[in-house]
């Protein structure tokens, strides 16, 4: 992470990714090991954010057949973009 947000927390740079490359219906959900490739988290590391996202309802879960796939929520969208204002 460099920048602007290199200091945030890393369920947040999380989440600033799965936003900015569109995750954010369940159409465009992504697995963990996709979201651990995007934000070059280690698996283990991106599965510990994603439960805190999760008990936070900034992100969802959809499963089907077995696979878990993850998007931004509505209050995860809000939440990314107050980093904004």
């Amino acid at each position: 992470m460099s920048g602007k947000f290199s200091s945030l927390p890393g369920e947040i740079y999380m989440l600033h990714i799965l936003h900015n490359i569109g995750a954010t219906s369940p159409e465009r959900a992504l697995t963990l090991e996709e979201i651990a490739r995007w934000t070059a988290m280690d698996p283990l590391e991106a599965e510990i954010n994603l439960r805190k996202l999760l008990k936070d309802r900034y992100i969802s879960v959809e499963e089907t057949l077995g696979v878990k796939r993850y998007f931004v929520t509505a209050d995860g969208i809000r939440k990314v973009l107050s980093m904004y204002s």
